[in-house]
């Protein structure tokens, strides 16, 4: 499998593209800057440097060929409200545009934990403007035709993966390896049942195979 991650340079991504290249598929890391690329290439993956505040067609040149879309990016915690609407909103939604330009029906969403109306009105104010930018570009995936997965993780970490996790529609909050959440995007890419859901991704008990397999 073709899998072009958007947001590769993030931590997630960076997990994801490693995965995919050590289980024998090719990844294309989509990255902001040239000189992000040596880790991706020292992999073997294929790089396409393209900014989100670009263009559709951007985005799309660098879609050209892939099997699978996911999308990792994320603006992060220190820029402000219109970086938050630029990349997770409105360069999550020319993503969308982009596979489909492409005719790439499989597409892999990293959302925030919760991104309800209930979730958006008990937001802090600082953290409010991200639940918003996630809510609507998970809503403008849910009314495509792509075969897509929404993937909302708890509270990230950069603790060594576990391989165990729970999973499910609703679960009680709590952390997550960013490691597991690479594992968790990779097993839901070879795995159909995962197509059409949504669900949620805490640290748990069960095999991330075994919690995957579990999804209906």
């Amino acid at each position: 499998m073709h899998i072009l991650v958007v947001g590769a340079n993030g931590q997630i991504g960076k997990h994801l593209v490693k995965q995919i290249q050590e289980n024998g598929d090719q990844a294309r890391a989509l990255i902001r800057k040239e000189e992000q690329a040596d880790y991706f290439k020292e992999l073997g993956a294929e790089v396409a440097i393209v900014n989100l505040e670009d263009e559709v067609e951007a985005i799309a040149k660098a879609a050209e060929g892939v099997d699978a879309v996911v999308f990792t990016a994320g603006s992060g915690g220190n820029t402000g409200k219109d970086k938050t609407l630029m990349i997770d909103l409105d360069g999550a939604v020319k993503t969308i545009q982009a596979a489909e330009k492409n005719n790439i029906k499989r597409f892999i969403m990293i959302s925030s934990f919760d991104t309800s109306r209930e979730a958006i009105q008990a937001a802090p104010e600082s953290f409010a403007p991200y639940v918003v930018a996630k809510h609507y570009a998970d809503e403008w995936l849910l009314n495509t035709d792509l075969d897509y997965t929404i993937i909302h993780p708890g509270m990230l970490t950069n603790d060594p993966g576990t391989n165990q996790i729970k999973l499910g529609a609703k679960v009680a909050r709590g952390e997550v390896p960013r490691e597991d959440v690479a594992k968790v995007i990779y097993t839901s890419l070879n795995n159909d049942s995962t197509i059409g859901k949504r669900f949620q991704v805490v640290g748990g008990q069960t095999p991330v195979e075994e919690a995957i397999q579990s999804v209906k």
